[in-house]
């Protein structure tokens, strides 16, 4: 299917993310759904800043649960959200979650490197399971999450913030209806200058056997989501390289991550990812002008621009806003945008960008790993 075909019946899919449909539209007569009670597995930074909070402020989640590594955060979290001494869990004991009725999904915020075996563990203890992102550490430990959540019967989705951003969500529907005409050329980045004190206190993120490629996997599946979702279809192939500058602060992933995203009909979106250095943009070219966001893919503080002018949008706190579709997805008044074969179509991508980087030469694509209806 060629891509402008591709959009005109990608568009409708796409449409139904974002605006409901009269079956949800019937579905939001029904009564409040009572709150997801959720257990945070993974008590780092992510989850106590903005995960933790954003549950708070959820009028359809419950923290109810706590599953940590590190028994000296407990007393703090306790005594923060009421957390019960019998909904708290390390991770040996995960598996007795599966006895706990006041936990019903469990939302993994681990390093990459452990995400299979608890979100299957989780699943296995029949908990609905919300993984961040990027998913795991190949297509076929995504497959086995997909396949454990289907067998238990319950929902599977990732930590994909951005698609309730009110940027993120006008720049998709701009590109699905060709606001400015066709699509010339895109670009996107997403780079850090990490130190090495950093190292001390994320030391899973300069690890190859706990992060998918580093920056690769942590921040540049942010450029490789948006590929897909602005695209508007499936690319057939990359080509990528890698290279690292400061040798003995990146032993074991490489610092930069540079790739471009090939389409059947010659479209190529540019992206780049990276510990080096500071970008963080994403810049398409259309027959009208320059649609951008910069930054881009930030938790706040987001600026976009069209050939019309700024854009002048809500700003949200995007996890809460995450939290609430999500939830409503498990209650079954929601669609899942955020699926776990979303998850591992990202992951393919980024598997092969670093493929192709050892190599030096282009990748294909699997088509038959895809998820048409979300891109």
């Amino acid at each position: 299917m060629k891509r402008r075909e591709f959009v005109k019946t990608a568009s409708m899919g796409l449409g139904g993310l974002f605006l409901p449909t009269r079956g949800m539209a019937n579905v939001q007569q029904l009564k409040e759904p009572a709150p997801v009670k959720i257990a945070l597995l993974g008590l780092g930074n992510y989850a106590e800043k903005q995960l933790a909070p954003a549950i708070e402020q959820s009028r359809y989640a419950r923290l109810s649960g706590i599953v940590t590594g590190s028994p000296s955060k407990i007393p703090a979290w306790q005594r923060r959200y009421g957390v019960k001494d019998s909904n708290i869990y390390n991770y040996d004991t995960l598996d007795a979650v599966i006895e706990n009725s006041e936990i019903e999904c469990v939302y993994i915020v681990t390093p990459p490197g452990n995400h299979a075996e608890f979100a299957i563990r989780c699943a296995q203890a029949g908990k609905h399971v919300i993984c961040e992102k990027p998913m795991a550490m190949s297509v076929d430990e995504c497959s086995k999450m997909i396949y454990a959540s289907r067998k238990a019967q319950k929902l599977l989705q990732i930590g994909y913030r951005l698609y309730w951003d009110p940027y993120h969500i006008k720049l998709i529907s701009l590109m699905r209806d060709k606001a400015f005409g066709d699509i010339k050329s895109m670009s996107s980045a997403f780079a850090f200058r990490l130190q090495a004190a950093r190292k001390n206190v994320k030391g899973w993120m300069f690890d190859d056997a706990l992060s998918l490629g580093g920056a690769l996997g942590e921040i540049g599946v942010y450029c490789a989501q948006s590929s897909f979702y602005l695209g508007q279809s499936q690319p057939t192939e990359v080509i990528a390289r890698k290279w690292t500058d400061r040798k003995t602060l990146f032993e074991s992933v490489p610092e930069n991550w540079e790739w471009e995203t090939r389409w059947s009909d010659g479209f190529v979106s540019k992206q780049f990812a990276g510990w080096g250095e500071q970008q963080h943009f994403i810049h398409i070219d259309t027959n009208a002008g320059a649609v951008s966001l910069k930054p881009a893919y930030s938790y706040a503080g987001l600026k976009g621009f069209t050939p019309l002018g700024p854009l002048d949008l809500t700003h949200i706190f995007q996890q809460k806003r995450q939290i609430d579709g999500q939830c409503l997805a498990i209650r079954g008044r929601r669609p899942n945008i955020t699926s776990g074969e979303m998850g591992r179509r990202d992951v393919q991508l980024l598997a092969a960008v670093m493929e192709s980087a050892d190599s030096g030469q282009p990748l294909r694509l699997d088509p038959s790993i895809k998820n048409w209806a979300l891109v």
